[in-house]
């Protein structure tokens, strides 16, 4: 059973957190003939917004309601002055959303390779950095530019001289940030839970997700394109498709609104008693799938609105009682143990 979806989406405006949200493995895509070794492995995956410097918000239009409207780019922030050493050349890295957008300026991973493998097979990195328009010093030679942000990423070969090459990267790259609604009220993001996937809902075939346990509120950077959402309002049968389109540059907000309350369960020797303890629970459709077991005197469930049959065994007794979920309405449902 899966609950209805009324799906809240403001177009996007400025991504002011965009780069903020630099919080998925950026890790470099093969490039033929051999592949470009990963960096070493960082910290685990972590949606929460960074704090410091790099969280300085990218340069991106103001809010605007769909269809969105392009706005006018902004001006690149200037770039330090390249300045190379007797025998060294100058590598001058930029990226833009796409062209005629504005400039990425923060959240942005460069990594630079020598363009031929070691006897290894593997890439060597010969420089990392993070900055969003870095000047790299790097004797003459041929390289493997890879850059990344969020779940976008670009990679160029170059050809570096005694003197500063300029390269410049497009990066179609889109904010996307969830978050969920029963009734009137927002749900607490330690409740709801949403997994991203390319595509439409409807294509056919099974797709893995691109990310996964994303917390309301959080921001994915993914390229432009479309998408859907599955969001899972607890650990029952409150579960909510959405197909999204995200555009470059922009952020993307998105409400998704279960149909759903929350019940808590009691088996009771008399209406309004104490609960019983050590009590096995089951909630059945009325076609007879099993929802959701548990075990205790007060077990709590989402359950998308619609009927149940809440099935109580306690010392070896059953008792049952059919109840109704209401959206948005909250309650417990006693079973009379007798």
């Amino acid at each position: 059973m899966i609950g209805a979806c009324l799906l809240g989406v403001m177009a996007v405006g400025s991504v002011p957190e965009i780069a903020r949200a630099q919080m998925f493995q950026d890790r470099p895509p093969p490039i033929p003939p051999a592949i470009v070794p990963e960096a070493p492995a960082g910290p685990a995956m972590n949606l929460a917004p960074p704090s410091g410097p790099e969280a300085t918000p990218p340069n991106l239009p103001n809010q605007i309601t769909q269809p969105p409207i392009s706005a006018a780019p902004l001006a690149a922030p200037p770039a330090a002055a390249a300045v190379g050493t007797p025998g060294q050349g100058v590598l001058a890295l930029t990226a833009r959303y796409g062209k005629d957008l504005p400039v990425v300026n923060s959240g942005l991973v460069w990594r630079v390779y020598s363009d031929k493998p070691d006897a290894s097979g593997a890439f060597k990195l010969v420089r990392e950095e993070r900055a969003p328009t870095p000047n790299i010093v790097l004797p003459p030679g041929n390289y493997v530019v890879h850059v990344a942000l969020g779940l976008v990423s670009a990679v160029r070969p170059v050809t570096l001289k005694q003197e500063t090459v300029r390269e410049a990267f497009e990066l179609p790259a889109g904010g996307l940030r969830v978050d969920g609604r029963v009734g009137t009220s927002k749900i607490p993001p330690s409740q709801i839970a949403f997994s991203i996937f390319k595509g439409s809902q409807f294509e056919v075939g099974e797709r893995a997700p691109i990310a996964q346990n994303v917390a309301a509120g959080d921001i994915v950077v993914v390229p432009e394109g479309t998408y859907y959402i599955i969001s899972n309002y607890g650990d029952a049968n409150s579960v909510v498709r959405s197909d999204i389109r995200i555009q470059a540059g922009k952020l993307t907000d998105v409400t998704v609104t279960h149909r759903a309350a929350v019940i808590t369960l009691k088996l009771v020797g008399d209406r309004g008693g104490e609960a019983l303890a050590n009590t096995a629970w089951s909630v059945i459709t009325p076609a007879g799938d099993v929802i959701k077991e548990s075990i205790g005197a007060f077990p709590r469930v989402i359950l998308a609105e619609g009927e149940y049959r809440a099935i109580a065994k306690n010392e070896g007794k059953v008792f049952e009682r059919n109840f109704n979920v209401v959206n948005g309405v909250d309650g417990e449902v006693e079973v009379i143990a007798h």
